[in-house]
């Protein structure tokens, strides 16, 4: 197959002739650019997130929490699918939290998972400043024996994992017995700069964890899912969206 002819802007990057003007060469500048001028149009100031974004990077704890856009995509998913109970594995500083619990019902429930004390007492802190301390549970300790003694009885609307990769199938598999029948499950980071499809990445555990995961999922009755991948400030990468089957 021939190449599509391109030209180069101002800058050098290059693009397609084609009309649709699609960059074939972008930089992580690029991407950081994008979600900030998108985000500018379509996510409104809070005090609140802006609250827990500052108190996490001054208890020191590592920059990794979803974007500020994907932070309004799942308080967009909680919204869309009237979701009134929700999970998160993987807490960090609650900055997730706060964007899932943002978009639930006044008697809305959400139970995260932490294993990381210093983690831990920072988001309950950042709860109790956004007035959601009642709202909010934040479980202490290793998320496969906390979830594990989650009762199915009380099932949950959507489940968000963003923990540990080498336990994504654990976890994953807790979901699907956590999450009613119709419930959404989101899985974070599963691309990875694409070094989850290159078969020649072998001794990366996080990468083993999704790719895991994946083969699961792929033997799964009990769930359809996709991976979406994204570009953005938190640089490339993707999530896996999975709905549970009747």
């Amino acid at each position: 197959m021939s190449r599509a002819p391109t030209t180069q802007d101002s800058g050098g990057r290059e693009y397609f002739i084609d009309g649709s003007q699609a960059p074939m060469h972008t930089q992580q500048a690029d991407w950081n650019r994008s979600d900030e001028y998108h985000n500018s149009f379509l996510v409104k100031p809070d005090d609140h997130l802006k609250f827990t974004v500052e108190n996490s990077q001054k208890s020191g704890l590592p920059d990794i929490a979803v974007s500020e856009a994907q932070g309004k995509f799942l308080h967009l998913l909680v919204k869309s699918i009237g979701a009134k109970r929700a999970l998160e594995v993987g807490t960090l500083g609650g900055y997730s939290s706060l964007w899932i619990a943002k978009a639930l019902p006044a008697d809305g429930k959400l139970v995260t998972l932490e294993v990381d004390p210093t983690h831990a007492k920072v988001a309950t802190e950042n709860m109790q400043n956004a007035g959601f301390g009642s709202k909010v549970t934040v479980i202490l300790g290793p998320a496969v024996e906390s979830l594990s003694k989650l009762p199915s009885e009380e099932q949950f609307d959507l489940a968000f994992i963003d923990a540990d990769k080498a336990n994504n199938t654990n976890y994953f598999k807790e979901a699907e017995r956590l999450v009613r029948p119709g419930g959404v499950i989101i899985v974070d980071n599963v691309v990875r700069r694409g070094r989850v499809a290159d078969s020649s990445i072998q001794d990366d555990g996080s990468v083993e964890g999704v790719r895991s995961l994946l083969r699961y999922i792929q033997g799964s009755s009990l769930v359809e899912a996709t991976t979406i991948a994204t570009v953005g400030s938190k640089g490339y990468d993707g999530f896996l969206y999975a709905v549970r089957n009747a």
